[in-house]
């Protein structure tokens, strides 16, 4: 009697975790392309953190330029991290909520903030750097498919004022982070936003009347970074844009007679300094006093 009691209950067993996995049907489609999303931006995320370069990402190359930006971290931290856990969280709803509205809801709603972010992104790099990440467009085309393939599989339950309203709601969640991102990268978040450090303002008025010469472009990721060190007092530094028709265009005359071969070039009385200069180096090369200065 105790035996069958135990059969019972295995076969009970049994039965109640197929009955599980009946109820659970993964949205296939859905996570295998967030599964293909995670594997991409996980390598964009190890990549970032390793400094190790890309296939398809030479030095110099578009792929390159975008990874080294300014906009490929997000509060210190690799975009393409973000954009794992999005996937991450798209797989996860779609592997184990049940095939109800609520999971559609979840699905579409994340990657409609994923297709934002990642439009967002692209529309960045279009614009400062005239260039776009190959990887990144592959994780652009995943997601797409993600929202292209949800919204046509719209389900029946979802017509309506309801809907319109969710939607709406949907849309503003995703004009909201973007709108978080645009501040940050444009440092209004900032602490000191607007204000001039004296030290850096001091330094910065001290190169151009010592007729240093700042060579840089637009689109190049460490004249960013080099204008960054300075802050809102970059805007005294004596910058000359070699680039003025973009990445693609002719470099301006001026850099041309100078015989720039990389950004940034620093000429500083007469001598040539290439790449990212700290503060300190530039002050001790001008012959700025600036430890006396700080005191």
């Amino acid at each position: 009697m105790a035996k069958r009691k135990g059969q019972h209950g295995k076969r009970g067993g049994s039965t109640a975790k197929s009955a599980q996995r009946r109820k659970r049907q993964p949205d296939r489609p859905v996570l295998g392309l967030a599964l293909l999303g995670m594997l991409i931006t996980l390598y964009l995320t190890v990549t970032a953190s390793t400094s190790a370069g890309l296939p398809l990402c030479a030095e110099g190359s578009a792929c390159d330029i975008i990874q080294g930006s300014r906009w490929s971290t997000l509060f210190g931290i690799p975009v393409a991290l973000f954009g794992f856990l999005t996937y991450g969280l798209i797989a996860f709803v779609s592997f184990e909520m049940k095939p109800t509205l609520r999971r559609w809801r979840w699905q579409w709603a994340v990657s409609l903030i994923g297709l934002t972010v990642s439009l967002y992104l692209t529309a960045l790099g279009l614009y400062h750097l005239q260039a776009v990440c190959l990887w990144c467009l592959a994780s652009l085309a995943v997601i797409t498919a993600i929202f292209i393939w949800l919204t046509v599989r719209r389900p029946e339950a979802a017509p309506g004022r309801p809907w319109k309203d969710w939607l709406i709601n949907t849309g503003a969640a995703a004009l909201v982070v973007v709108g978080v991102m645009q501040l940050h990268y444009s440092n209004l978040l900032s602490p000191g936003f607007g204000r001039a450090d004296p030290q850096l303002q001091a330094l910065a008025t001290h190169l151009a009347e010592q007729d240093a010469r700042f060579f840089g472009a637009s689109w190049c990721p460490a004249c960013q970074q080099q204008k960054d060190l300075f802050g809102a007092a970059s805007e005294e530094l004596p910058y000359v844009e070699c680039s003025p028709r973009g990445r693609g265009g002719l470099m301006a005359s001026v850099c041309v007679t100078a015989g720039i071969e990389s950004y940034p070039t620093w000429v500083i009385n007469g001598q040539r300094h290439e790449g990212v200069l700290e503060p300190e180096r530039l002050a001790r090369l001008s012959g700025f006093r600036w430890a006396t200065t700080q005191d």
